[in-house]
């Protein structure tokens, strides 16, 4: 087995509390500072970043007075120690106000009050109101734009749409057989470079080792040509190697690169522990292959023996972003983080990303899995979401049509339903905006050839325009 930089186990701690805080060491109070005391005595419990630890169930209360009676008494039956002779009641209120800061940041994603109440929403800088191209699917995955005018849905369930320019949605014969469980189905589409001349269009969906299968599935990448309503000719040119039994973090999104070489994810099908920093299988890797199916001679591991010579870079959790900076030729990709640590990443040949070794969240259920957010030979995201905002579609805004936002970067957020807006300089993040809240769940973002931004949202599925008030 190639390893690099072997998985941690969880800490004894981790494994044994889900209390607010660390037990108390016998030590006397320290003179330090609230983030200091959340560092020392908090983060071997419940992570590194306090951001993520908050974005949980109290079951004790998060007010002010819930939190110091927490601190200061503890909770013996739930395992959560008494802190009364290690701090101060002024030290216990401001560890306390730290937390409840956190508290807030989280709740500034609630939009339940903030439900659009017409299709015009502003924006820094720009008015806009949502033009519905196309209603009634159920979870539109993905989206592609033809020449002719029309486009290319993929839905979930297993079913390719094209909606014409007049507006008709009709249905794609030839579709590939997906499980249709969990995260799985029929997801990403995108037309080859050259589709004009050879009519190719690929497919990611998750493939049943077997016909009707119930079991075992994997991402895979199809190739077929597109004549008419019908695709014909169609070959598996990617399977991801090993099968699993689970039902997420299948990855899967697609994108040609200026190099001509094709792009994509594929998630760690819930295995952090064996696959992600492992190169003998291909989860929890960004891949790049030709438009066949063959690997480029310069891919960074093709001479390493029994590493999976598609493998671009690895240490990934479960990439549902990937996409090209037009300006600069780069790739792009975001993932979701488990509870928080969501990441934005520029994509680098040959590089380790760090999951999980390296994390800015921590488990669903409140523990930890790492302390770690930065080791030797780990790559640093772009950004991170804490809370996470479950990261999906990506698209990088051209065209003129959005002058405020031009060369800004847009993130579907599936969680809190709407559309993060990152303002870029170079390869930074300066600025970001909730656009389009409580929309519903953003499943893709895209920019069509007509230099407009287009939206899928699902349950009930939508797709959305953005037209600019004034045009």
């Amino acid at each position: 087995m190639i390893k690099h930089y072997g998985t941690l186990g969880m800490g004894l701690l981790a494994l044994m509390s889900l209390s607010l805080l660390a037990p108390a060491p016998f030590a006397p109070s320290p003179s330090n500072g609230p983030e200091a005391h959340y560092a020392t005595y908090c983060a071997g419990c419940h992570g590194e970043t306090m951001e993520a630890f908050v974005d949980r169930k109290w079951v004790y209360g998060n007010s002010r007075e819930d939190l110091f009676k927490a601190i200061k008494y503890g909770y013996e039956d739930g395992g959560m120690p008494s802190y009364d002779t290690t701090f101060t009641d002024k030290e216990v209120y401001a560890l306390a106000d730290y937390i409840l800061g956190g508290i807030q940041k989280r709740m500034a994603y609630d939009f339940q009050d903030e439900a659009p109440q017409s299709d015009t929403f502003s924006s820094n800088g720009l008015r806009f109101h949502l033009d519905t191209v196309a209603a009634g699917i159920e979870v539109p995955w993905s989206m592609a734009f033809l020449p002719d005018g029309d486009m290319l849905i993929t839905e979930r369930g297993g079913t390719l749409y094209r909606r014409t320019k007049e507006g008709k949605v009709e249905t794609v014969a030839g579709s590939p057989e997906v499980k249709a469980r969990g995260q799985g189905g029929l997801m990403d589409v995108i037309l080859h470079p050259d589709f004009e001349t050879n009519s190719s269009i690929y497919l990611s969906y998750s493939k049943p080792k077997a016909p009707g299968d119930e079991n075992l599935a994997t991402t895979a990448i199809l190739r077929a040509k597109l004549e008419g309503n019908r695709l014909t000719q169609q070959e598996d040119i990617f399977i991801a190697l090993p099968y699993a039994t689970t039902r997420h973090h299948y990855g899967s999104r697609l994108q040609f690169g200026q190099d001509g070489y094709l792009y994509f994810s594929v998630g760690d099908r819930g295995n952090r522990e064996q696959n992600p920093q492992n190169l003998d299988n291909h989860c929890g890797k960004i891949h790049r292959i030709k438009e066949d199916g063959s690997i480029p001679e310069d891919n960074p591991f093709v001479e390493e023996k029994g590493a999976m010579a598609s493998i671009y870079s690895y240490g990934h959790r479960n990439p549902q972003g990937v996409a090209m900076n037009p300006e600069t030729g780069d790739i792009w990709a975001h993932e979701h983080g488990p509870r928080g640590g969501d990441e934005l990443n520029l994509i680098q040949k040959g590089v380790n990303f760090g999951w999980p070794e390296i994390s800015y969240g921590i488990n669903y259920n409140g523990t930890t899995f790492t302390n770690k957010t930065a080791m030797d030979g780990m790559e640093q995201p772009v950004t991170y979401w804490i809370p996470s905002i479950a990261p999906s579609g990506m698209a990088f805004i051209t065209g003129g049509r959005y002058p405020d936002w031009e060369g800004s970067l847009l993130v579907g957020s599936l969680r809190f339903k709407y559309l993060n807006l990152c303002r870029m300089e170079g390869n930074q993040v300066v600025e970001e905006e909730k656009l389009l809240k409580n929309i519903g769940r953003v499943r893709d973002v895209r920019m069509g050839p007509d230099g407009y931004i287009y939206v899928a949202v699902e349950n009930p599925g939508y797709i959305f325009r953005l037209m600019p008030l004034g045009e």
